[in-house]
């Protein structure tokens, strides 16, 4: 168990699998099997992406994309917020960030247990108090379809709202480029 702790630390994104290639590697003789069998007992688990948290509400109201083909030329001309999730040993933690396109300054962030839409308001209260965008960039997720969320934009009628596509995690690439940043170098 130790030899495979010590592996996992090295390698989180590996799987059973792979863990057991390397202790073969290593001059230990086991099956996948065994290995697969001692992981659940020591509570770890491969770090892979997990399915998509941004779950739309059927009755919330969507916007449409605003940013095809758009050049972002200055700095609070397109925010794009998103959430993602923290694995603990036990639980998960869920990080929310709004970014600046053009200059990819973090404006703000909240950490929250729970996926209610709060820790998202604030973060975007936060946003707020520092500049207002031209257009602000989200997923369908219920947080952002929420009439809360919304109202807050909405009380900024210079805010333009706009929603990526149904699972399109390219219209929301700077985002998905700093959670990619945050877990390999921070998290994992």
């Amino acid at each position: 168990m130790h030899e495979i702790d010590r592996i996992y630390t090295d390698y989180p994104f590996y799987g059973g699998r792979k863990i057991t290639q390397q202790l073969k590697r290593n001059g230990f003789l086991v099956n996948h099997k065994r290995v697969y069998r001692l992981m659940r007992l020591m509570g770890i688990q491969a770090i892979y992406p997990k399915p998509n948290l941004s779950q739309p509400n059927k009755q919330h109201l969507v916007y449409p994309y605003l940013l095809k083909d758009l050049v972002i030329k200055h700095s609070n001309q397109v925010w794009g917020i998103d959430i993602t999730y923290i694995r603990l040993r036990e639980n998960w933690l869920y990080l929310v960030a709004i970014l600046d396109w053009f200059s990819r300054y973090v404006l703000a962030w909240e950490l929250s247990d729970n996926l209610e839409v709060g820790f998202c308001l604030e973060a975007l209260e936060k946003a707020l108090k520092t500049a207002i965008p031209d257009i602000h960039n989200s997923d369908q997720g219920v947080q952002f379809t929420s009439e809360e969320y919304l109202s807050l934009l909405k009380n900024h009628p210079d805010i333009r709202i706009s929603m990526d596509g149904r699972g399109r995690a390219f219209d929301n690439i700077f985002n998905e480029r700093l959670w990619r940043t945050v877990k390999y170098e921070e998290v994992y």
